[in-house]
């Protein structure tokens, strides 16, 4: 019985999964602003390239 009690009191698995939320949050976060970024230097070099012609 004091087993049990204790599988029920242990909280290791939810936060670990909870860090799993936090890194996937950051993850998605961070892949949406590296794509803006490099749309937007993509467009720079565009300009900068179509300057120097």
């Amino acid at each position: 019985m004091t087993n049990f009690r204790k599988m029920l009191s242990n909280d290791d698995g939810a936060t670990a999964i909870e860090y799993g939320l936090i890194a996937a949050l950051i993850a998605v976060a961070a892949i949406t602003a590296l794509s803006n970024i490099g749309t937007n230097l993509n467009s720079t070099f565009s300009n900068v390239s179509d300057k120097l012609k």
